[in-house]
């Protein structure tokens, strides 16, 4: 049954689905086709049954993950639409979900299930949790899983208990693409707030320069003032970029 408005495939148009495959997309034939429309080897769905989800594409596996389009545009256009958009499918798992959640077609609920699918392959991709914290390549191991890929700045508080064991992660501020506040009070506020014992904290530098500026050394030094004051221990700041970090206790700076 045709729908107004939705073209269909005829027999006679032949459709070149390794082209589809490798693009993404059948607006290659110059009109918008459904995914229901393809012939049924060739959707998404059925060929990661089929083939294992290794066959796909990253706009087939972006389409499944927002499972529908919008009218006039299917899941598999608006995954083509995204990729092309942001660059790639590296780009595209750094978008905040505000900007995401505002392209057409997408909104809040495509948006959280698109950047929840990415930080899960970031876990999976990440060096394995330790248990407790002991030196700072520890804490980098949780700063580098939370931070890496984000192209704006954001400050982590990692609340540890007497064992120093890690028991929440507290994003507290996001700034713009290359700065971000530190609040004192808020950072010990978070701590107490979560029964926290000790705490560290992780920032990113987007830029990729782990250069730590005048800000991040006069925030870790009364961050560190601070902490002793109401009962808690400090035991580092670490500046992260996507594959690399830094660490800022002030014993070890000169």
């Amino acid at each position: 049954m045709l729908i107004p408005g939705q073209p269909s495939l005829r027999r006679s148009e032949a459709v070149d689905t390794a082209k589809l495959r490798r693009f993404g997309s059948a607006t290659l034939l110059g009109m918008s086709i459904r995914v229901m429309d393809l012939p049924e080897g060739d959707r998404p769905r059925e060929r990661l049954w089929r083939k294992g989800a290794a066959a796909l594409s990253d706009a087939e596996l972006i389409a499944l993950v927002l499972r529908q389009g919008r009218v006039g545009e299917s899941a598999l256009e608006l995954a083509v639409g995204l990729l092309a958009e942001y660059g790639g499918v590296d780009r595209l798992s750094t978008a905040r979900a505000e900007e995401l959640a505002a392209r057409p077609g997408v909104g809040q609920a495509k948006a959280a299930a698109l950047l929840a699918a990415f930080q899960l392959g970031r876990h999976l991709g990440s060096s394995p949790v330790p248990p407790t914290v002991r030196r700072p390549d520890d804490l980098a191991t949780f700063a580098l899983r939370e931070l890496a890929g984000l192209r704006r700045e954001r400050v982590l508080v990692l609340v540890l208990d007497a064992g120093n064991r890690v028991q929440r992660i507290i994003a507290l501020t996001d700034g713009s693409v290359d700065r971000s506040l530190l609040p004192v009070r808020e950072v010990l506020n978070a701590v107490l707030r979560n029964d926290g014992v000790a705490f560290a904290l992780a920032h990113n530098h987007p830029s990729g320069d782990l250069t730590p500026s005048p800000q991040d050394l006069r925030s870790t030094e009364a961050v560190a003032l601070a902490a002793p004051v109401v009962g808690l221990r400090f035991l580092d700041h670490l500046i992260v970029t996507d594959s690399a970090w830094l660490n800022l206790t002030p014993h070890r700076r000169d």
